[in-house]
C-alpha cells in the first residue's frame, strides 16, 4: 500500500493532480478559521469552550463545515447549501417535466441542471446566512450556556456585509469543489465534505479521552474499526440482476449478444435519508424556540413536550422517531432515484431481457420486487449506523459529533473508497498497477 502511494506521487501527471487537490483542501480549511466581519472572535472561542450542545440541523451543518458554522467564519455555511440545492434539483425532476427532460438530454441537459443548482445554492446561501446571523444576533446560537455578545456591530450595514461575505464564501467553496473535479482527483464536493468531517476526528477522540479514560478511548477505537469494516462491507454489497442482450444483424455486422448485469446496491440512498430525518426532527424544536415563556414564566404544554422528548438525542422516543424516519426516507429516495419502469423500457428498446423474465411489465414488477427486498436491509443498516452517535452520547459521554457513526462514517468511507478507485484507475492507465491489489 505504501509503495503504491509512493508510485502515485512519482507519476508526474497524477502527482500534479494530487498536489492541486491538497492545496485546494488546505485553502478550504484555512477559510474555516477566518472570522466573518463584525464577529468577536475571542467571545466565540470562549462560547465554544463553554458548550458542546449542538443538535439537529445546526449539528449537521457544523459537521459538514468542519466546525466553521459555530465560529461564524467566512466559510460558516460550508458545502451544505450546495448539498441542499442538489437534493432539491433531484426531487424537482419528479414534479417538473422540464427537469426530467433535461436529465435525459445527456451532457448538455446536465450542464443546464448544474447551472440551476448553482443559482439555487446562492439563494440558499443568502437564506441560511441571514438565519444564522439573526440567531447569533439574538444570542441563541450557543443557547443558555453562553451569554457573551458574538457580534461587535448589529447595524443593518454590518448585517448586510456579513450576509454577503458568508454567501460569497459558499460560492467560493462551490467553485473550489468544481476545480478539484476538473483538475484534481476525485469528486471535489465530496472531498471537501470529507476534509471537513475528518478534521473533527482528533478533537472528538481527545474529548473522549479527557472526559472518560484512555481505556475507554481504546475501546471506542476498536469498536470504530469494526464499524468501518462493516460500513465498507455493506457499501460494496450489491444485488446483480443478470441481463442478456439479443444478437442483432445490421448489414454484415452483429451487435449485442453479450451478458451484463444491473448493479443494485444495498445502500442506494447513501447518506440522504439521514440528512432528511435530521432536518425534519429539528423543525419541532425550531418552532418551539419562537414560543417564548409569558410574564409568569409559563410555557405552552406542547412546547414543554417538544423540549422534553424531541430535542434530546438520548431520549428513546427521539431515537425511535429518528430510526423510523430514516427507514421511510430511504424507501422514498430510492423510489425517486431508481425507476424500474424506465429501466425496463430501456432494456426492451435495446433488445435486453432478464433470463426467465418476460420483457415489459413482468420485468418492471421483478425489478420492483428486487428493489423492495434489497432496500429493507439497507434502510435498517442506515438507521443503526445513524443511531451510533446518539447511543455513544448516552454511554460514553461524547458529543453528538461522535466520529464512528452517523453521517460522518458513511461519508468518510464512501468518499474514501471512491477516491481510491479513481486514483487506482489512473495508475492502471499509466503503469498497469493500482493503489489496491
Amino acid at each position: 500500500m505504501i509503495n503504491a502511494v509512493i508510485r502515485a506521487f512519482r507519476t508526474p501527471d497524477l502527482r500534479r493532480k494530487l498536489f492541486f487537490t491538497l492545496a485546494i483542501v488546505a485553502i478550504f480549511r484555512l477559510g474555516s478559521f477566518i472570522p466573518a466581519p463584525y464577529v468577536d472572535y475571542g467571545n466565540v472561542q470562549q462560547c465554544l469552550a463553554q458548550t458542546n450542545n449542538t443538535s439537529g440541523l445546526y449539528e449537521l451543518v457544523n459537521l459538514f463545515s468542519g466546525g466553521a458554522l459555530l465560529q461564524l467564519s467566512i466559510f460558516a455555511l460550508g458545502i451544505m447549501p450546495y448539498i441542499t440545492a442538489s437534493i432539491i434539483t433531484q426531487l424537482l425532476r419528479v414534479v417538473i417535466p422540464r427537469f426530467e427532460a433535461l436529465h435525459k438530454e445527456g451532457q448538455s441537459g446536465q450542464a443546464i441542471l448544474t447551472q440551476y443548482t448553482r443559482y439555487l445554492t446562492i439563494a440558499l446561501g443568502l437564506l441560511q446566512s441571514t438565519t444564522l446571523i439573526a440567531v447569533a444576533r439574538q444570542g441563541a446560537l450557543f443557547g443558555a450556556d453562553c451569554v457573551l455578545p458574538i457580534l461587535t456591530d448589529s447595524s443593518p450595514l454590518a448585517i448586510t456585509m456579513m450576509v454577503i461575505t458568508m454567501t460569497a464564501g459558499t460560492g467560493l467553496i462551490m467553485w473550489m469543489g468544481e476545480l478539484i473535479t476538473e483538475r484534481g482527483v476525485g469528486n471535489g464536493m465530496s472531498l471537501l465534505i470529507f476534509a471537513s468531517i475528518a478534521s473533527s476526528f482528533p478533537a472528538s477522540l481527545f474529548a473522549i479521552a479527557e472526559t472518560r479514560s484512555i481505556e475507554t478511548l481504546i475501546v471506542v477505537i476498536v469498536v470504530g474499526v469494526g464499524i468501518v469494516g462493516l460500513v465498507v462491507l455493506v457499501e460494496q454489497s450489491q444485488r446483480r440482476v443478470p441481463v442478456q442482450y439479443a444478437k442483432r444483424m445490421v448489414g454484415r455486422r452483429t451487435y449485442g449478444g453479450q451478458a451484463t448485469y444491473i448493479p443494485i446496491k444495498v445502500n442506494m440512498a447513501g447518506v440522504i435519508p439521514v440528512i432528511f430525518a435530521s432536518s425534519l426532527l429539528y423543525l419541532p424544536a425550531l418552532i418551539a424556540q419562537f414560543n417564548q415563556p409569558d410574564a409568569e414564566g409559563r410555557v405552552d404544554p406542547w412546547v414543554q413536550w417538544v423540549s422534553n422528548y424531541l430535542t434530546q438525542g438520548d431520549h428513546p422516543l427521539y431515537m425511535a422517531l429518528y430510526f423510523l424516519l430514516i427507514i421511510g426516507f430511504t424507501y422514498f429516495y430510492v423510489a425517486i432515484t431508481f425507476n424500474p419502469e424506465e429501466v425496463s423500457d430501456n432494456m426492451k428498446k435495446y433488445g435486453g431481457f432478464i433470463p426467465g423474465i418476460r420483457a415489459g411489465r413482468p420485468t418492471t414488477e421483478f425489478l420492483e420486487f428486487v428493489i423492495s427486498r434489497v432496500t429493507f436491509p439497507g434502510s435498517i443498516y442506515l438507521g443503526l449506523i445513524a443511531l451510533i452517535p446518539l447511543i455513544a452520547f448516552s454511554l460514553v459521554g461524547a458529543n453528538q459529533n461522535f466520529p464512528f457513526g452517523g453521517t460522518s462514517i458513511l461519508i468518510i468511507v464512501g468518499v474514501g473508497l471512491e477516491t481510491v478507485k479513481q486514483i487506482s484507475a489512473q495508475m492502471q492507465q499509466r503503469n498497469y498497477d493500482g493503489l489496491l491489489k
